[in-house]
């Protein structure tokens, strides 16, 4: 059940820029060492009782850490991860990479594409009408970034890890998570924020989500805001809730 979207919000609060220092370098380690802890655990040490609801809540959290890669990486794109920009990209670089093997020197031009563009045939994230259903803008937007050789190396490692760990968890908690991560992204970040007619007065033709930190940050790291994340790209991922008004 999504959250309730308003087609337009009101004028977000703008927050002054302030100085990232090594805030966002730790928000990404958190994010990379929490990320890699849990998916050791499941993958060497735990052993799925089916039975109850332990193993899908922990696919679950490893979906939502997997949601946080990207979001690093997103947020490198901005170059908001480090002011050093060499580390910046690095961090996106790897980020990326562990999400299923994105590619941030690609994605990059991508992603400000979208946002010079937001909601126009320049766009790359552009839904024309007759691929206004879910389901054909997911396979226009895969077709848009997934590559071969990301699905020829997610094969690849898959038959690695599978020689190491049980089949099982290999599936159940490092491609399942990164499947439902990608339709996480995909759904609360770009289905619901740029579907359907918005105002003319709407700049970034983009929806927010109604004001409620918890879920905005459960569904995918306050980027239901995503009117704000449009009208202040500037702010990373941890700072976005403080421009929600309502």
């Amino acid at each position: 059940m999504s959250a309730p979207i308003v087609s337009l919000p009101p004028p977000a609060r703008r927050v002054a820029p302030a100085p990232l220092g090594h805030k966002g370098v730790l928000s990404a380690g958190l994010i990379f060492g929490a990320w890699l802890a849990l998916l050791t655990f499941l993958l060497a040490f735990y052993q799925p009782n089916w039975q109850s609801p332990a193993p899908y809540l922990l696919a679950l959290v490893q979906a939502h850490l997997y949601t946080g890669l990207y979001i690093t990486a997103h947020d490198a794109m901005h170059g908001v991860v480090s002011p050093n920009k060499r580390l910046n990209n690095a961090i996106g670089t790897v980020a990326a990479l562990l999400f299923a093997y994105n590619w941030f020197a690609n994605q990059l031009p991508k992603h400000h594409a979208h946002h010079r563009h937001v909601g126009t045939p320049d766009d790359p994230d552009f839904h024309p009408e007759n691929y206004s259903g879910f389901l054909p803008w997911l396979a226009r937007f895969a077709w848009n970034y997934v590559t071969w050789w990301q699905i020829a190396l997610m094969a690849l490692t898959y038959n690695v890890l599978k020689l190491y760990f049980p089949q099982t968890n290999v599936i159940a908690f490092w491609m399942l998570p990164v499947i439902g991560a990608t339709l996480q992204l995909f759904f609360f970040g770009t289905y619901l924020p740029h579907r359907g007619e918005h105002e003319p007065t709407n700049q970034h033709r983009s929806h927010s989500q109604l004001r409620h930190h918890a879920w905005a940050f459960l569904s995918c790291y306050f980027f239901g805001y995503h009117y704000e994340h449009h009208d202040q790209p500037y702010l990373p991922w941890w700072r976005l809730w403080r421009t929600k008004q309502g």
